[in-house]
């Protein structure tokens, strides 16, 4: 069997996830997602961090000694210790107009349109994320930025490919499948 341990990474709404569900399917390996072991199990979701410690010994323990596996989302200032790990990343570029749709039908798809809406309960907090999300491409004062990661990438030891996430998603996956074949 060969290896194939692949992480999937962009700003978010650039579509890493959606990426890293459809090439895992191609695939027929799992797809694990960095949101899942960044944040603890609440509800509503997404209101407490787990340990950086935490997350990496569950990832370990879940999934990275495998010899086959997707990972999507983020792991830029906690990951470091998986970088090891990869096969190959792919770095998903999208556009800050369509992130910025994206994540607002997200949202409006996870907690409802009443709830995101003015006056909704989850109003402020969506308007705090997308405002966070909005200065990926130009910001310095958020945690992921297109700078950062464009210097994370020359850290990284194994091939890294660019793609447009504005792309179809299967023409995505076939990129990527076409990469790993060759």
């Amino acid at each position: 069997m060969k290896s194939r341990r692949i992480h999937i990474t962009g700003a978010s709404g650039s579509g890493t996830t959606s990426l890293g569900r459809a090439l895992a399917s191609a695939l027929t390996i799992p797809h694990h997602d960095t949101d899942d072991y960044f944040w603890q199990p609440t509800t509503p979701p997404y209101r407490e961090i787990r340990d950086a410690t935490e997350r990496l010994r569950l990832m370990r323990e879940l999934f990275l000694p495998r010899a086959q596996w997707v990972l999507s989302g983020s792991l830029q200032g906690w990951g470091d210790p998986v970088i090891s790990y990869f096969d190959l990343v792919v770095f998903l570029y999208t556009a800050k107009d369509l992130r910025l749709h994206r994540l607002r039908a997200r949202e409006a798809a996870r907690f409802g349109d009443d709830a995101v809406s003015p006056g909704g309960w989850h109003h402020h907090e969506t308007e705090d994320f997308i405002k966070w999300a909005s200065h990926y491409d130009e910001g310095d004062t958020v945690s992921r930025t297109l700078e950062k990661h464009q210097a994370w990438l020359t850290t990284l030891p194994c091939p890294v490919i660019r793609l447009d996430g504005a792309s179809p998603l299967s023409e995505l996956v076939t990129h990527i499948v076409a990469t790993i074949e060759s």
